[in-house]
């Protein structure tokens, strides 16, 4: 991986929906933006690790290097908040946690110059989380496989010299607008912030990156979704002069150098079997089969 010489400096960055462990991750591309800045604070805003479908037989090396990586950040001394999702809604128990930057949480409040800031994850608003949770998994499990056809398709397309196809994308927007519809996820997580005084409310889950304001029972209140690696790329940056704002991998010029990856990593056995034994050693069951 070519070395970007200058880093840029943000207050604090927001990634989520990471999905490492999954065909659909882009963990290449995150480790290329992870090492294009240097964040004060580093929100990981849940299912960084997705121990639903965390399988020994697929787990890449470019996988475990973004581990390593940010276990490198908090060594050099960037705080890290962790903040849990539903698919590493495992490590819940674990909230509270602290091993030296580190910290393992549900929710999150910065106090920011530009306004407080309440951040969690938002599988709380998801009406297919809270009242169907087998069908969420199923549904996660369906949606990784048709992430690595449309990987495998794009591979040949690419081949070929024809333009990529985001079939993944298309499904799962149609999916998702359905599901908003009905539980109105933005304006559900707005309208508590600004019951609860929150200038700004960062969430992820949806994959769908915004940054909107709202005016909810006369306060202004900011949305802000950090997207995901599987699909945008994209994550939230917050500096003192410019506020929170929404990064873009595909809009970056430092990362068009970079082809975009075409077909998933090939999995490496030792670093699935380390993953495994930390797993192991945090006491986190493996996920029991589907049920109702």
């Amino acid at each position: 991986m070519a070395k970007i010489r200058k880093k840029r400096r943000v207050d604090v960055a927001v990634v989520s929906d990471v999905h490492l462990g999954t065909y659909g991750c882009h963990a290449t591309e995150l480790l290329r933006y992870l090492k294009s800045i240097k964040p004060q604070v580093l929100v990981l805003n849940g299912d960084i690790i997705d121990i639903w479908q965390f399988s020994k037989s697929y787990w890449p090396a470019a996988h475990m290097r973004v581990v390593r990586y940010l276990a490198r950040l908090a060594a050099k001394g960037t705080r890290i908040h962790y903040l849990t999702g539903n698919h590493d809604e495992l490590l819940r128990k674990f909230a509270g946690t602290r091993l030296g930057s580190v910290s393992i949480e549900n929710k999150l409040v910065l106090d920011l110059p530009h306004g407080s800031t309440w951040l969690f994850h938002g599988d709380v608003f998801d009406l297919t989380m809270r009242h169907s949770r087998w069908l969420a998994r199923l549904g996660a499990h369906g949606y990784d496989l048709l992430i690595l056809l449309n990987r495998l398709v794009n591979w040949g397309l690419l081949r070929l010299g024809r333009p990529r196809v985001q079939l993944s994308k298309a499904v799962k927007d149609r999916v998702k607008s359905a599901v908003s519809l009905v539980s109105d996820f933005e304006q559900t997580a707005t309208t508590i912030a600004a019951d609860s005084g929150y200038r700004y409310v960062a969430v992820g889950h949806i994959h769908c990156p915004a940054v909107r304001s709202r005016t909810v029972n006369g306060r202004r209140v900011t949305y802000l979704n950090s997207g995901d690696w599987v699909e945008n790329l994209t994550a939230l940056e917050y500096t003192r002069a410019r506020g929170w704002s929404l990064y873009r991998y595909a809009e970056d010029p430092r990362m068009r150098a970079y082809a975009p990856t075409a077909q998933p990593d090939v999995s490496d056995a030792s670093a699935a079997a380390l993953m495994e034994d930390l797993l192991a050693e945090l006491r986190i069951p493996r996920p029991g089969p589907l049920a109702p």
